[in-house]
């Protein structure tokens, strides 16, 4: 049998033990064996610190996120060889998608994002500065740096690929290396596809590294500047939570554990709605999809009293239409649990939560298989349960059969449907179905402090919606209590995780020189050349252009409007604007802002290519006629831009503009965002 060798210290090691033994789930044949033992787990962590770490720190935001994205480039080409070996898991192609292209999806949106979004730097700027003095010459800042440790990953069985990606992600883009440790019975396809990564070759050596097994004592190893993620069971998440090792140093520790998520159905459907036929459907989708092995799987349906009947009547009908069996085969719809052992102790569980509850359909073990002779012991069939009594049971609130199986239970008002899902303690996920949008609020806010994600399903976004057991890049994936009071992903949040965010105080100058960034009130760099006739790489952080002074005339006034058609009150009724809160009339802001470029822009043809935007606009003082104006033009930022295709190479060129009075005050503030060519590649 195939021994699964780990990635670690630049090389693919084979354990020194016999292991453990991995059977494919569809056929109980062996797939290879998994150990560990007599890796040296201090080599690994100060290798990935000092050898990947320090590679990956070298490197930009921006590098990075182009180093991930031509990698999931060439991951996406070989999906293929990942759906085959993900049929041994048990899985079906249809529910192996969001683990294998999801997974690369990911790896795909946090490098969009991260260009789009962060610096061409190494450090992350956040926030505004903060004004600290008086006088303006003491100010603040925050600031994200990457941690200069390891990030250890644990991964659950039931998405090897994406469970692994989706902490890779934004765990490289900050910056901070990774050791991944695959649950065994899965192993073998995230190796495969981790196998792939480092074959291509993208990501620095050491940032990547894989241990096939346990990792032994390598939390003994661990310091403050490491960070821990897990997913899998609660039980197993406190015990790794309370290592003494992590509670000594404070070392970060994200936990994504399984939970009773709940499906609620509105208290204004009626059975001929379509909510109430997408409530049907979306909860076997559920219940069927990996054969139910899902941390956001629907375990808890919970439905008005009068329809407890229907609702179960039709979940069992249509459930009674899935096919179960070889997951490779087209018309399969419910593949196997990924072990006998598993299987085993979903049955166990399905006895335990019978003490509270009847099985209303399923639960037969003998089942007929599409292209299978017998069960290898992996096949379980979709259950559902009804408990009558949801407000007076325990166990159907705190026991998980972490398979095809969910108990419907009824409530009599919204507010009894809330206190139901509460019981939970805790979930990932909950969804409503309705049209009602204030019993959807009344929902929504009443559990929504027990979740991390809850959604609302009816026939305006059903088409386009993801579905209840979807996380999303750009929406956080975690919740509160049994759920493991953690978070993941999230956009730009899971990124931050992985870094430290430190407030720096000093002078403007100061914080300009270590941010990068232009902070209002610092030394200014004047030049005789217009900012507007320079390159990319000629402009300087700092470098400013004070324009000459323009006054602002009534048929300014009267011109714009025209113009813009904007004919408010305040510009144009004498009367009314002297009873309002200006108490003249005044020019527009968006006349002021125009006046404004114009009296900065260099109408000649050069290197600026074109406005890309603007951010963070204020209008502070009015402006009536009469104002002589003035704009300050300071290069605040710059993000170099990676060339797309034939375009010119360029960056982004982030200008702080000030628009003052006669007297020196600011009447308009705000950034605007150039496209100015590069000389250089």
């Amino acid at each position: 049998m195939t021994k699964l060798e780990s990635y670690v210290l630049g090389k693919w090691i084979p354990g020194e033990g016999d292991g453990r033994a991995v059977v494919d789930a569809v056929r109980g044949e062996p797939v290879c064996t998994v150990d560990a033992s007599g890796i040296d787990m201090l080599k690994v962590v100060e290798y990935g610190r000092q050898v990947g770490g320090t590679a990956l720190r070298a490197m930009t935001f921006h590098e990075r996120a182009i180093a991930l994205k031509e990698t999931a480039k060439q991951l996406m080409a070989m999906k293929d060889i990942f759906y085959e070996l993900s049929f041994k898991t048990g899985t079906t192609r249809a529910d192996a998608w969001p683990d294998i292209e999801g997974g690369i999806g990911t790896v795909f949106s946090y490098a969009s994002l991260v260009t789009r979004e962060f610096p061409n730097d190494t450090v992350l700027v956040e926030g505004d500065m903060e004004g600290l003095s008086r006088d303006g010459t003491f100010v603040g800042r925050h600031i994200l740096t990457p941690k200069p440790g390891v990030a250890v990953h644990i991964n659950a069985y039931n998405f090897p690929v994406w469970g692994m990606l989706e902490k890779v992600a934004p765990s490289l883009a900050a910056g901070m290396p990774v050791i991944i440790k695959p649950a065994t019975p899965t192993a073998y396809l995230t190796k495969a596809v981790v196998d792939e990564v480092i074959r291509i070759g993208l990501l620095p050596e050491g940032s990547i590294q894989l241990v096939c097994g346990s990792i032994a004592d390598m939390f003994e190893h661990l310091g403050e500047q490491d960070v821990v993620t897990f997913t899998g069971s609660a039980e197993t998440g406190r015990s790794l939570k309370n290592h003494p090792t992590l509670l000594a140093n404070s070392v970060p520790f994200t936990m994504e554990a399984d939970s009773l998520n709940s499906a609620i159905l509105g208290q204004s459907v009626h059975p001929d709605d379509e909510e109430f036929h997408l409530f049907i459907k979306e909860v076997v989708r559920e219940m069927t999809s990996k054969a139910g092995q899902k941390c956001t799987a629907i375990r808890r349906v919970i439905v008005p009293a009068e329809l407890t009947d229907a609702v179960v009547d039709a979940i069992a009908a249509r459930l009674a239409t899935v096919q179960a069996g070889d997951p490779a085969l087209e018309e399969v719809r419910l593949g196997a649990l990924v072990s006998t052992a598993q299987a085993e102790d979903v049955h166990a569980r399905v006895l335990e939560l019978c003490e509270e509850a009847s099985v209303v359909a399923g639960g037969d073990l003998d089942m007929s298989l599409a292209g299978l002779d017998t069960n290898a012991g992996c096949f379980y069939p979709p259950t559902l349960l009804r408990c009558d009594n949801p407000l007076k049971a325990v166990k159907v609130h705190a026991v998980e059969a972490f398979g095809p199986v969910a108990t419907v239970m009824p409530y009599h008002s919204l507010g009894e449907a809330v206190e139901i899902v509460r019981l939970g303690k805790g979930s990932l996920v909950a969804s409503v179905f309705t049209a009602d949008d204030a019993e959807a609020r009344a929902l929504i806010l009443g559990a929504a402090a027990w979740h991390g994600r809850m959604l609302v399903i009816n026939r305006d976004c059903a088409k386009e919606s993801t579905g209840h057991g979807s996380p999303l890049a750009n929406l956080i994936h975690g919740g509160p209590g049994r759920a493991g009071g953690g978070e993941e992903l999230g956009g730009a949040r899971a990124i931050k995780h992985y870094m430290q965010r430190t407030a720096i105080q000093g002078s403007p100058t100061t914080l300009t020189a270590i941010t990068r960034e232009y902070h209002r009130g610092a030394k200014e760099i004047t030049d005789p050349v217009h900012p507007f006739k320079k390159y990319f790489e000629e402009l300087q952080i700092g470098e400013t252009l004070i324009t000459h002074r323009r006054t602002v005339t009534e048929a300014d006034i009267v011109n714009f409007g025209c113009v813009s058609g904007d004919h408010f009150y305040a510009h144009f009724d004498e009367l009314a604007a002297k009873d309002s809160f200006f108490g003249q009339r005044v020019a527009h802001g968006y006349f002021v802002i125009s006046a404004a470029a114009g009296m900065f822009v260099d109408p000649a043809p050069g290197p600026v290519i074109a406005n890309y935007g603007l951010e963070g606009l204020r209008f502070v003082e009015p402006v009536p006629a009469g104002t002589t104006i003035q704009c300050k033009l300071t290069v605040k930022r710059k993000i170099k831009k990676a060339p797309r295709g034939d375009e010119k190479p360029n960056g982004v060129v982030v200008w702080a503009v000030e628009v003052t009075n006669q007297e020196g005050a600011p009447v308009a503030l705000y950034d605007i965002l150039t496209l100015v060519e590069r000389r250089g590649a």
